[in-house]
């Protein structure tokens, strides 16, 4: 597959993917004029996982500079605005047969973290782990998190009770 992906956590997700034999279709943005939607936002992916409903994906990277993963605590989950509608209305249009997600791909800053047996994953000898947060669930319990940069958030117990790791949702 042609790997169109600027950033690191992409092509950590993607190959995070590969790895666990999900098949998936990368969005090249550039692509999307096709589709005749040119002023949607895009999307990241189309993740297949077996016996499921297609997964409509936008990946979000960021970094957890934290020492532990207990509690869940001190993950960054924000998003804009465009972000969210985005999703929802490419759901809209693959309707009922598709759902859609955002994926966090945190990439780990500190070498010694407790990870309170979360399964992390070594891409190019960098750690991730990827969570995951149904659109519905984001929806539900999204934060203005900045006016002037349309930026949206989840509240950290929303985050606890909502974050999913990638691999509760693929498999």
């Amino acid at each position: 597959m042609k790997n169109f992906h600027l950033n690191h956590y992409e092509k950590a997700f993607a190959n995070f993917l590969s790895d666990n034999r999900i098949r998936y279709i990368a969005v090249d943005e550039q692509k999307r004029a096709a589709l005749g939607k040119t002023n949607l936002k895009s999307f990241d992916y189309l993740l297949y996982p077996p016996n499921q409903p297609t997964i409509i994906t936008e990946v979000k990277g960021r970094k957890f500079a934290g020492t532990t993963f207990a509690n869940l605590a001190g993950f960054e989950c924000w998003v804009t605005a465009d972000d969210v509608d985005g999703l929802a209305n490419w759901q809209r249009i693959f309707g009922p047969t598709h759902s859609a997600a955002f994926v966090f791909a945190y990439k780990i800053e500190n070498v010694d973290v407790d990870f309170d047996g979360r399964g992390v994953y070594e891409f190019k000898g960098l750690n991730y782990i990827f969570f995951s947060i149904r659109l519905a669930d984001y929806i539900k319990f999204m934060k203005l998190r900045s006016p002037k940069w349309r930026t949206v958030t989840l509240p950290a117990d929303k985050f606890r009770l909502c974050a999913v790791q990638l691999q509760n949702l693929l498999f």
